[in-house]
């Protein structure tokens, strides 16, 4: 029988342990980072870990609870000293009998995740739905005998224009007190979604208050963003971020979609999972900005359509395949009470329409955000992420795709890749001559050869690489000539530099040769080539429909696009050839978008009009999808020329290290044929 195989999360490492192995150990092995500042000894709770029950399918794991060890008397000690909360275990106390799949807690990692989606600094014209409206109502009176509240709803009437105004449910019992604490002067927030759409009595405050807050949020599949926003200003007050916690369920929407197939709990526990999740930005915010949760008065959500679904409650399981169907595809209009948000009982959720089965909300709002249906030229739009959601367009036609990329370049299946996190490698360069790298790493600003680097780095380590390290170290690979255009690590060079080893009937490159060791492997290679080329195919596809051989400018959007290096991202193929100068980076356009819809209610309006004018190209179904996809393996492309690219930077000439028979490196059967290529 087979060692029970272990399966971390969030960063996806696994491996096949002895039972009785403790999960630190196993995790050490693994170089998945788990705190232990006590050593093992179960003293200092650092090592807290989760067991996620449930068959994952991909994996082949049926993971439980009793596939651990009983209790130990150090986590009995632990627990009876400190707060050890329901479900977690000490990783250093806590030893393998069974399959796992194992969640690493955010709030003990002291090198927690990075989320990097901060807000731009866009303006846009304020005409949020939720305002405040200050009105004197006229005191009761023996000889008119209207009701409180209908004397209220009068003075809106004749101070603001409010007619036939809907009142909330739970306002009823708490008017009279109100207008008395307030003197009859009080301020009622009204919400009106659309022009023609009946007013709502939505909240209500004795004497004049000044303060209305709106929450635009972008549910992703690995990271979610928050923006608290004035609706009196419509400036962005606070942000927050904070990892996806499904991604214990599945690094992927496909295997989330599984967990849900494979168990009877498994949307209600996502579903709870997300909630809790954006629970607790809002209460970030609000301490950040000293706001109240009750004078959150609108919401904005967007997300993938699975993302969509979970957070809205809805089985996402008919978008596990083909006809991908939708079970909302519209605008969706909420209360927050509804989700389990707490804010102000009045407070309303817009949810974003979703362009089609596998193009969600959060394209249709970087579509909203970047605005390529308003533009002259064509536009690509692309975001990268598990699911790479792209659109293509100008103000005569747009169309939209989905690629399943996979989590490679998040970090998640690779070997020594991670989140973006502090220590993990975000930034590199390869020296074409000697082969020898630098690299930067998140949380220093130096190069890894200059002075002060060890230092800089002591507290964090070099722990991995991150998804913009992963390209870069790729591309420059390329560039130095390690790998050939079609993927192949270039074994003969094992004679020539270090950094080049064997690795079984591979090679791979060494990138950090310090402690962890961090390299590449051909395996590596090979997901990045695979990631890329589903992009490339897809973006292709669009430019078919449209019937261009080029793309006019080129923008990045989600918080992983906001740090790939346009230069490298072309060099790899991720993306078409383009003016350089043209292509850029545009942040968080999702959460943008969102924020867009919520301090505008016409921006809503343009977006649903939007989204219905939208072409969706289904990839699956296209035939031209496989000759795109195989030519999109090469570097940068095996068809497509790059000549724009070619204008900054010196591309290696076309070569072809082919596999052995044996399917091994061709570095050991023969050496490389021709000279390294130099290269700006």
């Amino acid at each position: 029988m087979a060692d029970p195989l272990i399966l971390f999360m969030p960063s996806g490492r696994r491996g096949r342990f002895p039972e009785g192995t403790t999960v630190l150990e196993a995790a050490r092995q693994l170089g998945v980072y788990v705190e232990s500042v006590c050593g093992g000894r179960g003293i200092c709770g650092r090592c807290q870990i989760e067991v996620q029950e449930g068959q994952f399918a991909k994996h082949g794991i049926t993971s439980a609870n009793d596939h651990l060890s009983p209790f130990g008397a150090k986590e009995k000690r632990y627990a009876e000293k400190r707060d050890l909360k329901a479900g977690r275990r000490l990783s250093c106390s806590a030893t393998i009998t069974g399959d796992l799949v194992i969640d690493i807690p955010q709030d003990v990692q002291i090198n927690a995740q990075i989320v990097r989606k901060a807000a731009d600094t866009r303006v846009f014209e304020r005409k949020p739905a939720a305002q405040l409206c200050y009105v004197e109502v006229e005191e009761p009176d023996m000889h008119a005998p209207l009701g409180d509240l209908d004397r209220l709803l009068a003075a809106l009437e004749r101070d603001w224009g409010f007619s036939d105004v809907l009142v909330d449910q739970y306002l009823y019992p708490q008017v009279q007190a109100i207008l008395r604490k307030g003197k009859w002067g009080v301020t009622a927030a009204i919400y009106k979604d659309e022009e023609t759409a009946q007013a709502n009595l939505i909240a209500l405050w004795p004497g004049l208050h000044n303060e209305a807050w709106g929450i635009a949020c972008d549910i992703g599949s690995t990271t979610i963003a928050m923006h608290l926003v004035s609706l009196l200003s419509g400036q962005v007050i606070a942000s927050a971020g904070t990892s996806n916690p499904q991604i214990r369920f599945g690094e992927d929407l496909m295997s989330r979609v599984s967990y849900v197939m494979m168990n009877p709990d498994g949307r209600e526990a996502m579903t709870k999972a997300v909630r809790e999740a954006v629970d607790g930005l809002i209460g970030k915010v609000c301490d950040e900005s000293g706001a109240n949760r009750t004078d959150i008065l609108d919401a904005v959500f967007v997300g993938n359509p699975i993302m969509h679904h979970l957070f809205l409650g809805i089985d996402p399981t008919e978008l596990g395949g083909a006809p991908f169907a939708l079970a909302v595809s519209g605008a969706v209009h909420t209360w927050a009470g509804q989700l389990a948000l707490d804010a102000n009982p009045g407070c309303r959720v817009y949810v974003i329409p979703c362009i089609a089965g596998h193009v969600g909300a959060d394209a249709a709002a970087a579509t909203l955000a970047e605005g390529p249906h308003r533009q002259d030229d064509m536009m690509l739009l692309v975001d990268v992420g598990t699911n790479a959601e792209i659109v293509l367009g100008n103000s005569s036609r747009v169309v939209a795709a989905s690629s399943p990329t996979g989590p490679a370049f998040e970090g998640a299946e690779i070997s020594s890749g991670q989140r973006a996190a502090p220590g993990a490698i975000e930034r590199v360069r390869i020296d074409p001559e000697t082969l020898e790298p630098r690299f930067k790493v998140i949380g220093s600003d130096l190069w890894s050869n200059e002075d002060g680097f060890d230092e800089a780095v002591a507290q964090t380590r070099v722990t991995g690489i991150c998804g913009s390290g992963i390209i870069e170290v790729v591309a420059e690979m390329y560039l130095a000539g390690v790998i050939s255009e079609d993927g192949v690590i270039d074994g003969a060079l094992a004679a020539k530099s270090p950094r080049i080893i064997e690795n079984g009937r591979t090679f791979s490159y060494v990138l950090n040769d310090g402690d962890p060791l961090i390299s590449v492997t051909q395996n590596d290679v090979r997901a990045i080539q695979l990631a890329k080329a589903a992009l490339y195919a897809g973006i292709k596809l669009l430019m078919d429909k449209q019937g261009v051989d080029h793309v006019d400018a080129i923008r990045f959007a989600g918080a992983f696009g906001s740090f790939i290096d346009p230069k490298y991202a072309m060099v790899l193929g991720l993306i078409p050839d383009c003016d350089l100068s043209n292509v850029s980076a545009v942040g968080n356009a999702a959460g943008t978008g969102a924020r867009m819809a919520l301090v505008n209610r016409d921006f809503r309006r343009e977006i649903e009009r939007t989204v219905r004018k939208i072409e969706k190209i289904e990839t699956a179904l296209e035939p031209k999808f496989q000759d795109h996809f195989v030519a999109a393996m090469a570097l940068p492309n095996k068809v497509d020329p790059f000549p724009e690219l070619a204008k900054a930077v010196t591309l290696p000439e076309r070569k072809t290290l082919a596999a052995n028979e044996d399917g091994s490196s061709p570095g050991r059967r023969r050496r490389r044929e021709g000279g390294r290529r130099a290269r700006n």
